[in-house]
């Protein structure tokens, strides 16, 4: 697990190191934004489960449960996912350990912000999108695991049907826009660069200081 944040790593777990402190519990792809977000906060610590779970999504769930068990004595956790692939099941732990979650189905989806990401949905079920993190991490997270380094062949079989790659961006970058759009050219899709900013996860983490 990548753990930054001020809280003390134990063999027992992480333990936060003052009173009143908030754990933020995240998917480890958002762990720069996260950090962005809450670094003026000294009383926010941030664990975060490895990002590959993102192409694993039934090893969420346990993982969480694990990190909650190992991580007492914080006023609260805010678990820094949505749905993300656990099909309903993540919002019912999270409902049980009496831990807040962020709503939606996924990180494209609150980024863009949720409402607007679900209104637009039945107009761009041909796309497919990248986030700041995937767009760094694009051979890693996609281009490898679906073995297109080896058989660039199957492009056509995973991405047929889709028409545009939207590269949802966190921050205002060219060199990452360059690399987006070398990313759509790979994969044979038109491209489109949409910036988001931080989107429902800057809200819900600003919400959940100011309330601290």
């Amino acid at each position: 697990m990548d753990i930054p944040g001020d809280g003390e790593l134990t063999e027992h777990g992480l333990r936060p190191t003052g009173h009143g402190r908030i754990l933020v519990l995240g998917c480890g792809a958002l762990a720069r934004e996260i950090l962005a977000l809450t670094r003026k906060f000294d009383h926010i610590d941030l664990l975060c489960l490895p990002a590959i779970y993102h192409n694993h999504p039934e090893k969420i769930v346990p993982a969480v449960r694990s990190a909650v068990a190992k991580s007492a004595g914080y006023d609260r956790i805010f678990l820094a996912y949505a749905d993300c692939g656990t099909g309903g099941e993540l919002a019912r732990v999270a409902e049980e350990l009496g831990i807040e979650m962020m709503a939606g189905p996924h990180c494209f989806a609150f980024y863009q912000g949720t409402e607007d990401f679900l209104d637009r949905a039945g107009q761009e079920f041909t796309s497919f999108y990248l986030t700041d993190f995937l767009v760094r991490q694009f051979d890693a997270f996609v281009w490898k695991p679906l073995g297109l380094d080896r058989h660039p062949e199957l492009r056509e079989s995973y991405f047929g049907h889709y028409r545009t790659l939207v590269y949802q961006a966190q921050t205002d970058d060219p060199a990452l826009v360059e690399k987006a759009r070398d990313c759509a050219k790979r994969l044979g899709l038109d491209f489109e660069h949409r910036i988001t900013g931080y989107g429902d996860l800057g809200a819900a983490l600003a919400a959940l200081a100011e309330e601290a």
